[in-house]
C-alpha cells in the first residue's frame, strides 16, 4: 500500500507540474497575442493630484493652455471652496504641466473671494483673464478682468474694479446671475462677452477688452442654467451651455454671433458624480476636443471636488454636433 501511495503521489505531482507548465505557456501566449491597443489606459481625469473644475482652454503658439478653478473644499464640506485658479499647459493633450496660479484676493482688491468659472483669451499680444468672484461691497457675484503679456502671467487687475456687478442685471432676484464669463472675438475683430445663470447675457466689448460697448442683451435658450461657451467652425457659430440641474450640456447654432440661436439638443449627459457640467471646446492639431469636468477621483471626488477630463468632439456633415461620449480612456497623444 505504501508503494502504491507513493506511486500515486508521484503521478499526481507530475500531472500538476505538467498542467502548471501548460497554464504558464497558455498565459504567456495569450499575453503575447493581446494587442497593445486593448491594454487598459486611464486618461481621464487628466489631473489627479488636485481637484480642478470649470475648464477654459486656449491654443497659443502650438500649445494648449488650460485655465481651471481649484476645488479646495475639505472632506465633509458640501459646498464650493475655491480661492484660486490654476494654469496648465500641454503640447500633446495627454501630458499636462502645472504652470501658475492666480489668487482672488491677492489680485483683485475689490473682491472678497470665490474663484468661480473664468475664461482667458488673447488679443493684440495681451492675454485677458475674465473671472467670476464675489464682490466686497456690491452684493452678489461679479466679473473682473486680469491682464498679462504672457499666457501664464504674471497677472494684474486690468481695471481696478469689476466689469460686471450684480446691480447691472436686475431681471432675476438671485445674486449669482453674473457668473461664467465666456469671451469670443469674431472674424472682424469685434470682441463679445457672454455670461449668466438662469438668464443668458451678452454684450459687445470695446477694443481695449475692459469696457462694455453698448447695452446688455439677453438670449432665449431652453432650460439655460450657466456655463456658456461660444466657438465657430466653418460658417457656423456654436453656443453650448449647462442645461437644467443636475446639469447636462446642450447647444444652439447660428449664422451670426448675435443670433438668433437655434436650439439643437443635448451634447453631453449628466456626469453622474457631480451636479455641474462645464465645457470648453477647442480645435488643436486638426482634432476637436470637448473639455469638461466630473467628480471621478476616488478620494473625496464629487460635486465640490471635481476633476477635468477630455474627450473627442465630432461634427456631422450638416454642421450639427454628435453627442459627446465620456470615456475613461480619454484622448490619444497628438503628433
Amino acid at each position: 500500500m505504501k508503494n502504491l501511495a507513493a506511486k500515486i503521489s508521484y503521478v499526481l505531482a507530475g500531472l500538476i507540474l505538467t498542467l502548471g507548465s501548460c497554464s504558464e505557456s497558455v498565459q504567456e501566449k495569450t499575453q503575447e497575442q493581446v494587442p497593445s491597443s486593448l491594454i487598459e489606459r486611464v486618461g481621464n481625469p487628466i489631473i489627479t493630484d488636485k481637484f480642478t473644475a470649470d475648464p477654459a482652454a486656449m491654443v497659443h503658439n502650438d500649445t494648449v493652455y488650460l485655465y481651471v478653478g481649484h476645488d479646495q473644499a475639505p472632506p465633509g464640506k458640501d459646498f464650493y471652496e475655491m480661492h484660486e485658479w490654476l494654469i496648465y499647459s500641454s503640447t500633446d493633450m495627454v501630458n499636462w504641466e502645472e504652470r501658475a496660479a492666480l489668487n482672488v484676493v491677492e489680485t483683485f482688491e475689490w473682491a472678497s473671494g470665490d474663484a468661480w468659472a473664468a475664461h482667458t483669451i488673447e488679443k493684440d499680444g495681451k492675454f485677458y483673464w475674465f473671472v467670476t468672484v464675489s464682490h466686497k461691497e456690491i452684493h452678489g457675484k461679479a466679473i473682473g478682468v486680469a491682464v498679462s503679456d504672457s499666457p501664464i502671467g504674471p497677472w494684474q487687475d486690468a481695471i481696478g474694479a469689476a466689469l460686471i456687478t450684480n446691480d447691472m442685471t436686475t431681471d432675476t432676484d438671485i445674486s449669482w446671475d453674473d457668473i461664467d464669463p465666456a469671451v469670443f472675438i469674431d472674424d472682424d475683430g469685434q470682441p463679445y462677452l457672454f455670461w449668466g445663470n438662469t438668464i443668458a447675457y451678452w454684450a459687445k466689448l470695446k477694443p481695449n477688452m475692459i469696457e462694455l460697448d453698448g447695452a446688455i442683451h439677453k438670449i432665449d435658450l431652453p432650460n439655460f442654467t450657466e456655463a456658456i461657451w461660444v466657438h465657430k467652425k466653418k460658417d457656423w457659430y456654436y453656443l453650448s451651455y449647462a442645461y437644467q440641474f443636475p446639469e447636462k450640456t446642450a447647444y444652439a447654432m447660428s449664422k451670426s454671433i448675435t443670433g438668433p440661436w437655434e436650439y439643437k439638443g443635448i451634447l453631453n449627459e449628466v456626469a453622474g458624480n457631480t451636479n455641474t457640467n462645464h465645457q470648453s471646446i477647442i480645435e488643436y492639431k486638426g482634432k476637436d476636443y470637448f473639455i469638461y469636468h466630473n467628480g471621478s477621483i476616488p478620494t473625496q471626488g464629487g460635486s465640490y471636488r471635481r476633476s477635468v477630463c477630455i474627450d473627442y468632439l465630432y461634427y456631422n456633415p450638416d454642421g450639427t454636433l454628435k453627442r459627446v461620449v465620456m470615456t475613461t480612456e480619454g484622448v490619444e497623444k497628438t503628433l
